[in-house]
């Protein structure tokens, strides 16, 4: 049993990987923001540009250089986002470390529902 990355406690086979491999969908906004913390944990570049709303999705994402190792995401507030909503956001905190150092991105995200699946759109950086 493989923990999830996303911090629910439950096992990544039931928590985020049926996100990953496209057998579901997130039904929520929050949902979706725990499985893309996830695919950031596991350098899933495919999955987050899946999931990246079309106007502000990247060409690409390269995690060849990257040097961030993800160790815990904190989930601290939501705002709709719910099953019945088009939009919602999700503030939270992610615990990395990167050159020895113990980081926070703190990051509020937008979330737009396009086609009944949930999209991020963009987030504000603290």
């Amino acid at each position: 049993m493989k923990t999830c990355f996303c911090g629910s406690n439950l096992d990544y086979t039931q928590c985020c990987e049926p996100f990953h491999n496209g057998t579901q969908h997130a039904l929520t906004a929050q949902i979706l923001m725990r499985s893309r913390y996830s695919a950031y944990v596991l350098k899933n570049a495919d999955y987050l540009l899946s999931t990246w709303y079309k106007s502000t999705r990247p060409k690409a994402l390269d995690f060849s250089q990257e040097n961030v190792t993800w160790k815990k995401l904190e989930i601290l507030h939501t705002k709709k986002g719910g099953e019945k909503d088009d939009k919602g956001r999700v503030e939270f905190k992610a615990f990395y470390e990167q050159n020895g150092q113990t980081l926070v991105m703190h990051e509020i995200s937008r979330f737009k529902k396009f086609g009944g699946k949930w999209f991020y759109v963009d987030g504000i950086v603290d």
